[in-house]
């Protein structure tokens, strides 16, 4: 890394890194375990190159982690699938909040828009629900920057670490 990429990460994003290594890491171990499955050689090969990007992605980012504001050191234990699973309903409830939200900002017609308010009202519970899940089960330390980043690297880990 040059000077300039060495220099210490901001609080902001610092965040930013981590929901992008989270999300990409999750993504990566999902095109991973299904790829056996993708019987169309043309479908497996845009598989194939979408999980050389997601690693390339992820070996960049976690070359970053050391500048981070917090302590990298921690110990570090196997986590179990519920780690896992309930990372991809976060994931996969935060992008319904955010797709919901941009689509109200869209529709012209009120009946619709209702609809998907409503909606985005019960989708933002069901991302606290999970949240709270994974807070309580320790997959989401939240408020402990450190033990949220080392848990990023080790999910990056184990996704480019994982075979075909």
């Amino acid at each position: 890394m040059s000077h300039e990429e060495r220099k210490p990460l901001a609080w902001h994003e610092t965040l930013e890194l981590h929901e992008l290594v989270a999300f990409q890491s999750i993504g990566l171990m999902k095109l991973k375990m299904s790829f056996k499955r993708i019987q169309d050689p043309e479908l497996r090969e845009l598989y194939r190159m979408c999980i050389q990007d997601l690693e390339g992605n992820l070996r960049e980012l976690l070359k970053f982690y050391p500048n981070a504001p917090v302590p990298q050191g921690r110990d570090t234990d196997s986590r179990e699938d519920a780690g896992f699973f309930a990372g991809d309903l976060l994931g996969l409830s935060k992008t319904l909040v955010r797709n919901l939200a941009g689509a109200i900002t869209e529709t012209a017609t009120p009946a619709l828009r209702r609809v998907f308010t409503s909606q985005l009202t019960e989708a933002i519970k069901g991302h606290e629900r999970v949240f709270n899940y994974m807070l309580k089960h320790g997959y989401y330390p939240a408020y402990d920057l450190g033990t949220l980043l080392g848990h990023d690297m080790e999910m990056a880990k184990k996704a480019l670490n994982m075979g075909l």
